[in-house]
């Protein structure tokens, strides 16, 4: 059974070498091994993917296991298998303003496109509370009065509803290094407004137009802990227009229609399994 274990905590020396001891030894097969460590900001993290053999000892072992050694250590260790539960994946999806993406991805579930459970929604703005009330999704705002969000909150929620997933459907705040590194492996799913690699950051349809593009569009990508970096692109859609079409009619088409489908598609390959992540980059699943 592939496991991913995530282990990020405080840096210092000789955090890796009792986790992957402990895989080795059990008899697992490392697949990927990757380490990061932030000096400024004094933050060790690591990746393992493994193959476990969960005829000799259960991925929850494995978690206790793995967690006593991350207590001693001083870090957060998290253990996850797509496969331990049979059931369908989890998801979170966080949101701010834009109520299409998340919608597209609740129909979806509802309609039977998408193989996958709402588990919450988290919002750093109450806009779309109603969607999830509709959907009788929990819903929690973890933002103050300006928006900005308490992202250790965030973590417990997804730890608190088991989420798989964790689908950021328009939500326009950036996610720390950390949560990132936790959630590492393909966990983490991001709706870009652009095209990616030309037209990243937070205004992507006015850096379009300023360049009198005719096509704009949508990624749906993988998030590593750089911001719309790297190859790690699930999906991408676009939408073309006339010259002279004005930018508040581009931004309603891709807003109100493209954005929300390439969205919903890139979860639907992710979830069916179609693609995964490996070493940074998207690929093909065996």
């Amino acid at each position: 059974m592939e496991v991913i274990v995530t282990a990020v905590g405080p840096d210092s020396q000789g955090l890796a070498d009792p986790i992957v001891h402990y895989v080795t030894g059990a008899g697992a097969n490392i697949h990927e091994i990757q380490m990061y460590d932030r000096g400024a900001e004094r933050l060790f993290a690591m990746l393992v993917r493994v193959e476990w053999p969960v005829e000799q000892e259960s991925v929850a072992t494995l978690r206790e296991r793995l967690t006593e050694i991350g207590r001693v250590k001083g870090l957060t260790v998290r253990v996850w298998s797509r496969d331990e539960h049979a059931r369908p994946p989890r998801l979170a999806i966080c949101t701010t303003f834009r109520p299409e993406p998340p919608l597209a991805i609740l129909r979806g579930i509802r309609d039977g496109r998408l193989k996958a459970e709402a588990a919450v929604m988290i919002g750093n703005r109450q806009a779309c509370r109603g969607l999830a009330e509709q959907f009788d999704v929990p819903w929690h705002n973890v933002a103050d009065e300006k928006g900005s969000p308490d992202n250790d909150r965030m973590v417990q929620l997804f730890d608190e509803y088991e989420v798989d997933y964790i689908v950021l459907a328009r939500y326009m705040r950036v996610l720390p290094p950390r949560t990132c590194w936790e959630f590492a492996g393909g966990r983490i799913i991001n709706l870009h407004h652009g095209l990616l690699p030309p037209f990243p950051g937070f205004r992507p349809y006015e850096d379009a137009f300023e360049h009198k593009m005719l096509t704009y569009g949508a990624t749906a990508h993988f998030i590593v802990p750089e911001l719309d970096a790297g190859n790690q692109i699930i999906h991408q859609s676009t939408i073309t227009v006339r010259p002279g079409t004005s930018l508040e009619e581009i931004k309603r088409l891709g807003e109100g229609d493209n954005e929300p489908t390439c969205l919903a598609e890139a979860v639907r390959r992710v979830v069916d399994r179609e693609v995964t992540l490996r070493f940074h980059r998207v690929v093909p699943v065996d």
